[in-house]
């Protein structure tokens, strides 16, 4: 019986799936091992990190730190992805983050002005440049939304400057420079900073815990 070519090319794709699924399948399988169920939260629900998966260096935990700013500041070391709130007696909450790629990246000083329970997220415009497919809007607790939880939105003389601490779908970005500038950290960890920071909140954001900032 003869081939045409569109019979042929449906079936080399048909065949090309075949070979993806156990892939697919095994990306899922990955991704699925950092959850470990769901938690309510507000209203809504956020999946519950696997922390064991999660490296320990990257769990929140109080550790010796040494800074000139005030306790309650937020300090984050974008070089070596951790995030402190500044504690007394030398010490601070440390937390593991996820920071901006390479050309994202953001550095100074910023106050938290704004806070959002369960945000909705609107891509800013030259996101939407680069990735034209996002949606324009995502509302606050949907299962899709990347800001989690909560977003601690940082301004700068009374400006936003379009950066935010955010929670994550997304565990395994711990540790790496993987966003567009914006600070990930895992759900449980976003909500426990939220309690920690009201408004007013200052916040600084370094290259390396070697660097210096006005």
């Amino acid at each position: 019986m003869a081939m045409d070519r569109r019979t042929f090319l449906g079936g080399a794709a048909a065949v090309a799936g075949t070979f993806a699924m156990p892939q697919l399948a095994q990306a899922n399988a990955a991704a699925n091992a950092y959850f470990n169920g769901y938690e309510q939260d507000n209203g809504f629900q956020y999946r519950r990190t696997n922390l064991n998966r999660i490296d320990p260096v990257w769990r929140r935990q109080m550790v010796k730190y040494f800074s000139d700013e005030p306790p309650g500041t937020v300090v984050v070391d974008t070089q070596n992805h951790f995030l402190y709130w500044v504690w007394e007696n030398n010490t601070a909450l440390r937390y593991g983050v996820g920071v901006g790629r390479e050309g994202f990246k953001w550095y100074g000083r910023a106050r938290i002005d704004r806070k959002a329970l369960w945000p909705r997220w609107v891509p800013p415009p030259e996101m939407l440049k680069r990735q034209p497919d996002l949606p324009r809007r995502v509302e606050g607790g949907a299962p899709n939304n990347p800001l989690g939880p909560r977003a601690l939105y940082l301004y700068n003389n009374g400006s936003d400057t379009g950066y935010r601490l955010h929670g994550t779908l997304e565990p395994w970005s711990i540790g790496h420079d993987v966003s567009s500038g914006c600070i990930r950290m895992l759900p449980e960890d976003i909500i426990d900073l939220y309690q920690r920071c009201p408004k007013g909140t200052g916040v600084l954001v370094l290259e390396h815990l070697g660097a210096s900032a006005g």
